[in-house]
């Protein structure tokens, strides 16, 4: 079993994981253990529009610690990991210290690694990128990035690509030359307590059927039917799994039991980049069996 006794009361937190894998359950015990304030750094856990589908915190475990950075972003508007690191910067001084908890990769590689300064991408380009994804597909924009950047981005990942595709059309600089710039990190890894949770397929698998059930069971249909009225597939809130497949069911497009099919998968392939991206990234943190949980 995991001692939560091996963990510092004195210095910040860090757990990330793939989704469904326990770190938010862990992260409520650490606090509640030796105290902390729970930081979300999940990148559709931000949006408000979003809370059952997110696995945003439930009432019951808002309860037990604070949390912060969850839910304060509208719908329709962009939220990048530079805005992260401006909104995590302030809350890493003082008490209580920071237990940051998430699977999105490029918030805490921002936070221990430093993020180039890159300027927003004007609305026009993010639509002409969506257009671009939707008309020639991913391989289409991988074809229009500069060698460099091809070379260190994921290209089986969507929401990479068409990032790195923004950036080289706003800017005429590609990602990698920018990234060239990155000042020093805001909170190295030397500084804190890394935890990365490693959780085998064949046991996460059951977890990701369960929780969405349980989504579904909790109202996850009818938040997706609130959205209906202002939908953009567009967006960036719009990247929530299970958005697309439970809009298509209450289109006539899927049954009820497609559209579960369909969220199951992208659920477990989104958890298998998750993985791939911890390995490559994150060598120096401590790996935790999340079955020993």
């Amino acid at each position: 079993m995991f001692d939560l006794h091996k963990i510092p009361c004195d210095r910040p937190v860090f757990i990330a994981g793939p989704t469904a894998s326990g770190k938010s359950e862990l992260a409520l015990r650490i606090a509640e253990k030796s105290g902390g304030q729970i930081i979300n750094a999940d990148a559709l856990q931000v949006y408000a529009n979003w809370n059952v589908l997110t696995a945003r915190p439930s009432a019951k475990d808002l309860n037990r610690a604070p949390h912060v950075l969850y839910g304060h972003i509208p719908a329709d508007e962009d939220y990048s990991a530079g805005d992260w690191l401006r909104d995590v910067t302030p809350l890493l001084k003082g008490e209580p210290r920071a237990i940051i908890v998430g699977g999105t990769g490029l918030y805490f590689a921002a936070l221990t690694e430093g993020l180039a300064q890159i300027p927003q991408t004007p609305s026009e380009v993010r639509q002409e990128a969506c257009e671009v994804l939707q008309e020639q597909g991913i391989e289409g924009m991988l074809r229009s990035l500069d060698s460099e950047t091809r070379a260190k981005i994921d290209e089986r990942n969507p929401m990479r690509v068409q990032r790195a595709w923004e950036v080289l059309q706003a800017t005429g600089r590609g990602l990698a030359e920018w990234q060239k710039d990155t000042p020093p990190p805001t909170l190295p890894v030397s500084q804190a307590e890394t935890l990365v949770l490693d959780a085998p397929k064949d046991w996460l698998t059951p977890r990701i059927e369960k929780r969405f059930d349980l989504m579904l069971k909790n109202g996850a249909l009818q938040e997706v039917e609130a959205n209906l009225s202002d939908w953009n597939p567009s967006l960036q809130s719009a990247k929530a799994i299970g958005a697309r497949e439970l809009i298509a069911h209450l289109s006539g497009e899927l049954t009820l039991e497609a559209a579960r099919e369909a969220v199951i998968v992208a659920t477990r392939q989104y958890a298998k980049r998750q993985r791939t991206w911890f390995k490559a990234r994150m060598r120096e943190w401590r790996v935790v069996e999340a079955t020993t949980l």
